[in-house]
């Protein structure tokens, strides 16, 4: 039986890799970079599979063609707002993603955004590697305590819930909610929590707001000028989400005129590209996308799109799929 051929459109784990070279006909992305929307048309022609990531911008162009081989994207990773769903849908491609086993590597380095914010360590190193350190002060980079504050979480699924147990259970954080629908009664009780109707109503009740909730263009720049000034001006924003929840210029401006106390981003709008007016601020922390970068997390994902191809090609449903 021919095995159905899978193109790996960036360098995945070692041993995810091997896995998929056993069962499938793999191709190999070995210059682990983004392919553009002419090399995904060619992709999709010549492919049963592709599995690409956040970095593959799946738009119309790239999935309008002519004659598709593909019949799956099995995504690596739990968010797909970079794949055009309904051009996919026409061409009677599936969709599946990676979601719980990233969880809880996402919320610790949201909690380690948040503790890096508060505690201004982003400029105490920074200060140690240019060399400027005079020695302790009572005065020097008095940062803000964590312990028993108010933490704002937006977008209360499984990465939400994993962070509210880490600063509730761990920090005696007391947690407020804002979520599209509403959360069960006894999902909020694990927590403590309260939901709230509106992100207006969440933003000038936190001291920390952390936010979890999917990108795309329903959310766009959902955190902006007029709700960076609803905020206290002494809390901080967290964004592990997707860079284009936040705007960037406008928390800039609030960074640069001390109209919020800090902020800790690990994504960014247009990433890799970074707005130059970010890096001036020293009160933001800034990480490059290391959401799900553990080891364990990285592997649990690539063989959760090993499942979801193996049910796909037996011919059952993928437990993952979206679409």
């Amino acid at each position: 039986m021919v095995k159905p051929s899978v193109l790996v459109t960036r360098r995945w784990p070692k041993i995810v890799e091997h896995h998929l070279s056993e069962k499938y006909n793999v191709q190999l992305n070995r210059t682990d970079r983004p392919l553009t929307s002419q090399e995904f048309r060619e992709a999709i022609a010549k492919y049963d599979a592709v599995l690409p990531t956040v970095t593959d911008k799946i738009r119309a162009d790239a999935l309008d063609a002519p004659n598709v081989q593909t019949k799956i994207l099995a995504n690596y990773g739990v968010g797909y707002t970079h794949i055009d769903v309904d051009v996919a849908k026409t061409q009677g491609i599936a969709i599946t993603n990676t979601p719980d086993v990233l969880s809880e590597c996402t919320a610790d380095l949201a909690m380690t955004l948040m503790l890096m914010a508060a505690r201004r360590a982003g400029e105490g190193e920074r200060e140690l590697r240019a060399g400027d350190w005079s020695g302790w002060r009572p005065t020097h980079l008095v940062g803000t305590k964590v312990s028993g504050k108010v933490l704002g979480i937006v977008g209360f699924g499984r990465i939400g819930q994993e962070m509210a147990r880490r600063a509730h259970h761990g920090f005696g954080m007391q947690i407020m909610v804002f979520n599209r629908s509403k959360i069960a009664p006894e999902v909020l009780a694990q927590f403590n929590a309260q939901q709230v109707a509106t992100l207006d109503e969440l933003m000038p009740l936190c001291d920390f707001v952390s936010l979890h909730c999917p990108g795309g263009e329903e959310n766009r720049h959902m955190i902006n000028s007029k709700r960076l000034n609803l905020m206290k001006e002494d809390a901080f924003l967290i964004n592990t989400a997707r860079g284009e929840v936040v705007n960037e210029l406008a928390l800039a401006q609030a960074l640069m005129f001390d109209t919020i106390g800090g902020a800790a981003l690990d994504v960014f709008d247009g990433e890799p590209r970074i707005n130059p007016t970010l890096a001036q601020c020293d009160n933001l922390v800034m990480l490059p996308h290391l959401g799900s970068a553990t080891r364990e997390a990285r592997e649990a994902m690539g063989f959760r799109v090993l499942d979801n191809l193996a049910d796909f090609f037996d011919g059952r449903p993928p437990r993952d799929r979206v679409a």
